[in-house]
């Protein structure tokens, strides 16, 4: 039984690079709480899919220690679901079957597969893509059959990364409206990685966000706690994305 003070993740002083001449983190720590929802906004190439890796167990640490419940992480979690920026969609299955083998595979009932499957193909209006390939889908429906593949999961911990950067600028909206009412109503914790910052003020109730080029060692926190979706004319939620943006020097 994990105590209620345990971060959900918790970085610990980590370091960790794919060229030893090139550190991407250094003395990391960071941590996330049960039920947060967070964006992570910085540079190109600084290290913030790299983060989500960490979590997820793709990736070790260099150094330090990267905890999930209070455990270090040693590989993949089935607590954890991540949709990777480039989808990972498999060529030879359908969308509704890319959907749905991430549910066959944690031994779903074909029952709830089915209802699981019917509900993010509707609700992400992708249903009429079913039975196409991916190669035969625009990258918009390709990304969300990623994030229905990820939603249908239902796991504790949900990882984006770039979970919208294909579709259109309407149909981003709606999702993005879409994602935030999920979240609230599911409890999951989420982190996503954007580098549009009012899809991270609108998805995050704290935000990450990464000033310096590697490595990474500091940062700041912006917290953005919307109790409803916030109209993008609001005051607040206005100031918060100037905020950000002053801090990364837009």
């Amino acid at each position: 039984m994990v105590s209620s003070g345990t971060p959900l993740i918790a970085f610990e002083n980590v370091a960790f690079w794919y060229d030893p001449s090139q550190k991407l983190l250094e003395r990391f720590s960071w941590s996330v709480q049960p039920g947060e929802s967070w964006s992570i906004v910085g540079p190109s190439g600084c290290g913030k899919s790299t983060l989500l890796y960490l979590i997820a167990g793709l990736r070790h640490p260099c150094a330090g220690r990267v905890l999930l419940n209070g455990q270090e992480i040693q590989a993949p979690s089935r607590v954890v679901g991540l949709m990777l920026q480039d989808y990972g969609l498999l060529d030879w299955y359908t969308a509704a079957r890319n959907i749905e083998l991430g549910l066959e595979l944690r031994n779903v009932s074909a029952r709830e597969r089915a209802q699981r499957l019917d509900h993010w193909l509707q609700a992400l209006a992708i249903d009429h893509v079913r039975g196409q390939y991916p190669l035969h889908l625009s990258g918009g429906q390709r990304q969300r059959v990623a994030l229905a593949r990820l939603l249908a999961l239902e796991t504790p911990l949900q990882l984006l990364d770039e979970p919208l950067s294909a579709v259109d600028e309407l149909t981003r909206e709606r999702l993005q409206t879409q994602i935030f009412q999920i979240n609230r109503e599911v409890g999951a914790s989420t982190i996503t990685v954007t580098h549009n910052i009012e899809e991270a003020v609108l998805l995050g109730d704290k935000v990450l966000v990464i000033t310096d080029p590697y490595p990474i060692s500091r940062f700041h926190i912006i917290e953005t706690p919307f109790n409803s979706v916030p109209h993008r004319d609001d005051s607040a939620f206005v100031a918060h994305c100037r905020k950000i943006r002053q801090l990364i020097g837009l």
